[in-house]
């Protein structure tokens, strides 16, 4: 008897509309043979499900179920394409643990670590994990622009502490205009993370279980014609995303053994897709994203594909690691 698997896609975000075709992507790939499948946006004022002919149907969020023709269906696992909140930092899978519903991505304390920059780089310190210096803000502190200056240099980079797809980002190259790169990121979010700015080669290292084990993926090189990775670059087209990276194979045994420590280390399961630059042969951690881009053009996509294999696979494999 097949499956039914709800795709939850949206979020509370800005990144809701990368999300809804992460999981359109999902959608059309993921086996239809195999498992009954079910879109199910989550915005902060309706979750409903959303058949082909683009109806709308309540979710009850007492069990997670919907009446379809006149008969409740329930979901025996949830494929999270949820960028951001409330998909990517615990609140879902809070949410789901306690309807004991298995769902794809990783459990509810990695992703609000992994999602909180300041504590996950913190954490991760005490096991060697490399990154850049930095500095923390939240809204309401004093700012005093020459210690952020003493503490991470210029140029730097000012960040919400919690958002994704380079939302709320900033890089400066003078103290003068620190302040206003501050109030863009308290716009995504009211904690901040300002670092310095590290001039290496930087690349994106996709780990996913596989099979039921830990698989680096091919490593992909990210040369921004912008100045740093940011939304226009990473979905605009204004990027290389090379793959195989052009590295050397000890940077590639570096980054490749940090990646799998790190998803080990955090206990992950799902896909993560983490974010380096090199300093000489060393990798500094930047960030970890646990539900990365599902779209064809999207990063861990193009790494599984080049690793021989297909988004069918990639997105079967996902869900049958939470059924088994």
């Amino acid at each position: 008897m097949k499956k039914n698997i709800a795709i939850i896609m949206g979020g509370y975000s800005s990144e809701y509309e990368i999300s809804l075709k992460s999981g359109n992507v999902v959608y059309q790939y993921l086996n239809k043979d195999k498992f009954n499948l079910y879109r199910v946006h989550i915005f902060n004022n309706k979750w409903v499900y959303v058949d082909d002919e683009q109806i709308e149907t309540p979710i009850d969020k007492h069990d997670f179920s919907v009446i379809l023709n006149g008969v409740k269906t329930t979901f025996d696992c949830v494929f999270n394409a949820i960028h951001g909140t409330p998909g990517e930092d615990g609140l879902m899978q809070s949410y789901f643990e306690l309807l004991e519903i298995p769902q794809t991505s990783c459990s509810f304390y990695q992703a609000a670590l992994t999602f909180n920059k300041r504590d996950l780089l913190s954490v991760l310190k005490s096991y060697g994990i490399k990154s850049a210096p930095s500095y923390y803000l939240n809204k309401g502190d004093n700012i005093n622009e020459n210690k952020i200056v003493e503490k991470v240099g210029l140029p730097c980079f000012v960040k919400a502490n919690k958002s994704g797809s380079s939302f709320g980002i900033t890089k400066v190259y003078e103290k003068v205009h620190l302040k206003d790169a501050i109030d863009i990121a308290y716009k995504e979010d009211d904690e901040i993370i300002i670092e310095g700015f590290l001039d290496g080669t930087e690349v994106s290292v996709g780990v996913i279980k596989y099979e039921g084990k830990t698989t680096v993926l091919p490593i992909t090189e990210i040369v921004s014609e912008n100045d740093f990775f940011d939304y226009e670059a990473k979905y605009e087209g204004k990027s290389q995303e090379i793959t195989p990276a052009r590295i050397t194979s000890k940077q590639k045994e570096n980054v490749t053994n940090v990646a799998a420590s790190i998803y080990n280390i955090l206990k992950m399961k799902g896909y993560t897709r983490s974010e380096f630059i090199f300093i000489g042969d060393t990798p500094y951690l930047i960030e970890i994203n646990t539900t990365p881009g599902l779209t064809t053009e999207s990063i861990l996509p193009q790494q599984a594909q080049k690793a021989g294999i297909s988004l069918s696979m990639l997105f079967e494999s996902a869900v049958s690691e939470v059924l088994s």
